[in-house]
């Protein structure tokens, strides 16, 4: 019995070393630490082109010094568009004046639009104005160069007006006539009105700028726009989107026949020859 006792005893103090107390851990909570993400820059974006620099003519000018400003605001990005695409500047710059009403027209003021190009199919923004009909869809602009851009690509990418390419730069008068006869306007008078802008104000010394002939006294803008100097960081793919071209029609121009280009390398924005 009395062993029975002992051996009981033990039992019971053995269990009671054996437990084992809960031991309560306080874990603080770390404080979260800020990521800074540093997002590589993808060298295929192109840079940001800056905004056109309108000039603004006095509330009193004349109709002929408001015309003079609108030359004087548009007439390079007009050249521009003529070493690129053949489209005489002059041509380019007398629809303007005609169609935008030298940029005070409604249309011109409150979407960028100097052409008038309706819709069709555009995915920009857009404006509704009366023309033929009320509330037509126009195509809207961000600014004034990507309506004269659109210009040069609405001709440039239709058949219809393919006929006018064969013809010379410089002859300002074909290509008026030619536009009536393509359809691009319904009024009969559209070639005289666009040949008499262009005799009253001179506009055909900018073709002649930019074909090399260097008549008068125009500043010769030709040499300093129709090239781009690569630049760190520069590729085809880039630049292509830079200037509206594509990176086949860079190549052409520069007589590339690979993507390698290299530092400081001149690139030509326009065929160098005159065509």
């Amino acid at each position: 019995m009395y062993k029975k006792l002992v051996l009981l005893l033990l039992v019971i103090v053995t269990m009671g070393a054996c437990t084992s107390k809960k031991r309560v851990v306080s874990s603080k909570k770390r404080p979260k630490k800020e990521r800074v993400v540093i997002e590589k820059k993808n060298e295929d974006t192109p840079a940001e082109t800056p905004k056109t620099i309108i000039v603004t003519p006095a509330p009193n000018a004349s109709y002929a010094e408001v015309v003079q400003a609108y030359i004087n605001n548009y007439r390079q990005i007009a050249q521009e568009e003529m070493a690129q695409y053949g489209i005489p500047a002059s041509i380019t710059l007398a629809q303007g004046i005609l169609e935008s009403g030298a940029g005070r027209g409604e249309l011109t003021k409150k979407a960028n639009n100097h052409f008038g190009i309706k819709c069709h199919g555009w995915k920009g923004d857009k404006v509704y104005h009366d023309d033929d009909e009320a509330q037509e869809c126009f195509r809207k602009y961000n600014d004034p160069k990507y309506s004269f851009r659109d210009h040069s690509l609405f001709l440039t990418q239709r058949s219809r007006y393919q006929n006018l390419f064969k013809l010379r730069k410089d002859d300002y008068k074909g290509w008026a006539k030619g536009l009536k006869k393509a359809g691009y306007a319904t009024d009969p008078k559209y070639p005289d009105k666009l040949i008499s802008i262009i005799e009253r104000y001179d506009l055909d010394e900018y073709d002649d700028v930019v074909l090399g002939k260097k008549r008068g006294t125009k500043t010769d803008v030709a040499e300093k726009i129709a090239t781009h100097t690569v630049k760190k960081g520069d590729t085809l793919y880039n630049i292509a989107r830079r200037y509206n071209i594509t990176v086949e029609t860079l190549k052409k121009y520069n007589g590339l026949t690979n993507n390698t280009i290299s530092i400081g390398q001149e690139l030509y924005l326009h065929p160098v020859k005159n065509q």
